[in-house]
């Protein structure tokens, strides 16, 4: 079994910055992608960005240039700094991880983003 814990999220004005931290502990063997999602009232989950055990990255459109995806391995963690928030940046924000071909979610972080 692996944990995921979330942290980081809160109430921020436009234009603000937030880093969201994502810590993974349990039965690890191997974590090979983390990713972090979103969630807005009344949408389905997206994807914002994922980061491979190698550091590449995949982001959303929305989000290129703006948000940035990173890891450090050996502490099974994973962080997402956010840059120029919007207000349609406002949801809650999940941490997966893949793991052994399972994927893990954390409880979600609440991001919101206010004009």
């Amino acid at each position: 079994q692996v944990q995921l814990v979330e942290s980081g999220g809160g109430l921020v004005q436009a234009g603000g910055s937030l880093r969201l931290t994502c810590a993974a502990s349990g039965t690890i063997f191997r974590i090979n992608d983390m990713g972090w999602y979103r969630q807005a009232p009344g949408k389905q989950r997206e994807l914002v960005a994922v980061i491979t055990s190698g550091g590449s990255t995949n982001y959303a459109d929305s989000v290129k240039g703006r948000f940035t995806i990173s890891r450090a391995n050996a502490k099974n963690t994973v962080y997402l700094q956010m840059n120029s928030l919007k207000p349609e940046d406002t949801a809650v924000y999940y941490c997966k991880a893949d793991h052994w071909g399972t994927g893990y979610w954390g409880q979600g972080t609440q991001v919101t983003v206010s004009s």
